[in-house]
């Protein structure tokens, strides 16, 4: 099963990116999910996307690459650079969902530190997942060697580094912010 998922990894990958918009298209449909969702999934994918294109481009086209991609994409890199910056948006939703779960109702209406708390750690988890997910699959992992991108600890032979854990530090605070300056420009 688990050489199953390896070789399918890439292919899930963009099944999630590109399945999510879907997903969300059906729940707006049910009544699950609201225009805010799309918005806040739209402000996701777009800070995402600061960092999926250099990263991308960086390990494509330069001699300094970000990434080694242990395993060729069946696909031209920019198709996952999209995928991941709609896997960036879905991840800030869920974060919204988390806040939804386990804060006071109504969320982002006004600063909450919960509600902040609970997208920082959501963020931290999920960078986490991310690259633990890629790196037992033999799929891609961060390069390591350069000193803004340190090795946390090493699952097996496969580093986990830091790049992720301050950026996914940083946006959900910047989503948050934009999340509830959007309430006033609605």
């Amino acid at each position: 099963m688990s050489q199953l998922f390896k070789n399918a990894y890439y292919w899930l990958d963009l099944l999630v990116g590109f399945g999510f918009p879907a997903l969300l298209f059906v729940f707006y449909r049910l009544g699950k999910a609201g225009r805010r969702d799309w918005r806040l999934f739209c402000v996701g994918a777009a800070i995402g996307l600061t960092w999926e294109a250099p990263i991308f481009a960086l390990s494509a086209l330069s001699q300094t690459p970000i990434v080694h991609w242990a395993r060729p994409f069946p696909m031209h890199w920019t198709i996952f650079m999209i995928s991941h910056t709609l896997w960036d948006g879905a991840i800030f939703v869920a974060g919204v969902w988390l806040a939804a779960l386990f804060c006071k109702k109504p969320i982002l209406e006004r600063f909450r530190w919960r509600e902040l708390l609970v997208m920082i750690a959501w963020g931290q988890v999920s960078a986490f997942l991310v690259e633990f997910s890629s790196v037992t699959n033999d799929a891609w992992v961060y390069v390591e060697g350069y000193w803004w991108n340190p090795v946390l600890f090493r699952v097996g032979e496969h580093p986990i580094t830091l790049m992720m854990q301050p950026i996914w530090l940083a946006a959900p605070i910047l989503f948050y912010i934009i999340a509830l300056m959007s309430l006033f420009l609605l």
